[in-house]
């Protein structure tokens, strides 16, 4: 009898991230008899700063964020999966992608992941609560003035609030070595949102999206998230005990929605593993429109395929939320990849957050993020 072939994998513990990999490695697995691959999972904040070659070094499989692609290149510890993939189904994978999403984990001349995933802070709201969405910022602090908006501070999700406003006033934050951001962008940026700030409950300085979403879900006052990751399932019918619709990011600039800071993930595989050939046929499989705009959405999959995201019956079941974020998750900003911005990321957003809950001033903040962004890049 020949051997079982078991690879093992790595993702996120949210339904979003963990059920639909689950699912898919059934299917490869009837497709491809004698072959298994297990999924573990790890929490959001784990996902978000857990370095690859940690998991690389025990996993075949992982699911990564891109910002850290340029860590893996100088570390060498995941598989270009162009070595392996055909140049055809690349090219294809390429073109069906949602906004930047395919380009995010392409560094150094080769592919380091392909996107399973596409997210980017949009907007959402309580349609039961508010029919239409915020278009622009001024109808955001409408709202907190009258205490109904929520918004997730936790680091680095209040980094990337800095990140997509800057974006969006059309002065976007650098990604190459040098000040982060122009002076009088950060102070416009740091004073819209320490004024939102000031609004809304304490409480969201430890919020993440998915807390944010929660507690949308079930509020009877708050109606509005103007700025989080899009987390398509909570639009379904019956997810949570209210459902959440999804919308483009509302506006703080004269270009509409654009600049918001991309977030989403994507499959790669380790370098060490025993089976590169099987491993990268699953992440291209994955990434396929064919499984992305089925079996993946089917089980609470948030697909980064633009032919899932185009699907009619796919948008059906979500309320939309793909087609209504569309145009926000085309125009957004890739952050930077290299292989410091990580540790950046975490101080940068603490940073932001002290400035805007006035414990720093907002000068200081901006020097110290300079400062930072500099420090980060290698010598």
């Amino acid at each position: 009898m020949a051997t079982e072939i078991v690879l093992k994998g790595m993702t996120w513990s949210d339904p979003r991230g963990y059920d639909p990999v689950v699912a898919a490695a059934a299917e490869f697995a009837r497709l491809h008899p004698g072959v298994r691959i297990d999924w573990d999972k790890r929490s959001l904040q784990g996902f978000e700063s857990t370095p690859v070659d940690e998991l690389a070094a025990a996993y075949d499989l992982m699911v990564i964020d891109h910002p850290h692609v340029g860590a893996v290149v100088a570390d060498g510890c995941l598989l270009p999966l162009d070595l392996h993939a055909d140049a055809d189904s690349l090219l294809q994978l390429e073109a069906d992608t949602v906004g930047k999403s395919f380009a995010s984990y392409r560094l150094a001349g080769r592919q380091w992941a392909l996107p399973i995933d596409a997210a980017t802070q949009v907007q959402a709201i309580r349609p039961d609560l508010q029919p239409t969405p915020a278009l622009r910022w001024d109808q955001v602090m409408s709202a907190a003035r009258d205490g109904a908006v929520l918004w997730p501070l936790r680091p680095p999700h209040v980094l990337m609030g800095f990140f997509t406003l800057a974006a969006n006033l059309g002065d976007p934050c650098a990604v190459t070595k040098g000040p982060l951001v122009d002076r009088r962008t950060g102070l416009a940026v740091l004073s819209a949102l320490q004024a939102l700030a000031e609004l809304v409950d304490p409480a969201c300085q430890k919020m993440d999206p998915i807390a944010a979403l929660n507690a949308l879900a079930e509020s009877s006052r708050s109606r509005i998230i103007p700025l989080t990751y899009l987390y398509a399932p909570y639009a379904r019918e019956g997810y949570r005990s209210n459902r959440i619709a999804f919308h483009d990011m509302p506006a703080i600039g004269h270009g509409g929605p654009i600049g918001s800071a991309l977030g989403g993930t994507g499959i790669a595989v380790s370098a060490r593993t025993a089976q590169p050939e099987l491993c990268t046929r699953f992440a291209v499989w994955l990434a396929s429109a064919t499984v992305q705009r089925g079996l993946y959405t089917k089980h609470n999959g948030q697909p980064g395929n633009a032919r899932a995201w185009g699907d009619a019956s796919v948008n059906s079941a979500v309320g939309n939320a793909y087609a209504d974020t569309r145009l926000t998750h085309e125009c957004a900003w890739l952050r930077p990849r290299h292989k410091g911005y990580m540790a950046f990321q975490e101080t940068g957003s603490h940073i932001v957050l002290d400035a805007i809950t006035g414990r720093t001033s907002h000068a200081a903040a901006l020097d110290a993020l300079d400062r930072r962004f500099i420090e980060s890049f290698p010598e």
